[in-house]
């Protein structure tokens, strides 16, 4: 018997892949919210431990591609694990980002100059990432199809900004004006962002040094 009606179920490999890519974007804007905004003060001061606000705008592109490795394992997990549903996805987020974000921080701390604020902020934000990350495996796995996940991490993605720039003008983050000014030799000055320069400058996906 023929079913000329039904179209053929989704290839699994792709629906991971496309999944893989949901966590990623979900994280990036968990990431900017957080760093641009509510921990965005934590880079309004100068750091011997941080990258010039110059060179670290120009890595954002690298930095953000540091989270690609960080969404594969835990997509790999969830499928190892079958955590089905964004409640258990979001937990086991959590307690990995703890894990692997709590060691990161403590080894910072024991060789390098980075401040304690600064590295609790990391290890508070870089956790919560990985939460919504997990969430969104979690609720992808258990889902035949991903377009209401597509069009959730799409709002998610707007309201981080939105939230960004809300937060901001209220003066309940550092503005987007300036973060440093430069003078070049003709005297005239280069401004950075602080959303741009604030994400750049912390790492995330280093071990043992700042790219970004």
């Amino acid at each position: 018997m023929t079913h000329g009606s039904e179209s053929p179920p989704p290839s699994p490999l792709r629906k991971l892949g496309v999944l893989g890519v949901l966590v990623w974007v979900s994280m990036i804007g968990v990431d900017f919210f957080l760093h641009a905004g509510i921990l965005a003060s934590l880079y309004a001061q100068p750091s011997p431990f941080l990258l010039p606000p110059q060179a670290a705008f120009a890595l954002i592109p690298l930095g953000y591609l540091s989270f690609i490795p960080f969404a594969v394992i835990l997509l790999w997990l969830a499928v190892a694990l079958r955590l089905m549903g964004a409640r258990p996805g979001f937990i086991f987020g959590l307690k990995l980002g703890a894990l692997i974000w709590g060691a990161v921080a403590l080894g910072l701390a024991s060789v390098s100059t980075a401040s304690p604020a600064l590295l609790l902020g990391w290890f508070a934000g870089q956790t919560l990432e990985m939460g919504i990350g997990g969430a969104i495996a979690g609720e992808g796995l258990q889902r035949d199809s991903l377009r209401p996940l597509v069009l959730g991490v799409v709002l998610l993605l707007l309201a981080s900004l939105i939230l960004t720039i809300l937060l901001q003008s209220l003066g309940l983050a550092p503005a987007a004006r300036v973060l440093s000014l430069s003078v070049d030799p003709s005297g005239s000055a280069a401004q950075q962002s602080i959303g741009g320069a604030a994400r750049a400058a912390r790492p995330a996906g280093y071990l043992g040094s700042a790219r970004y």
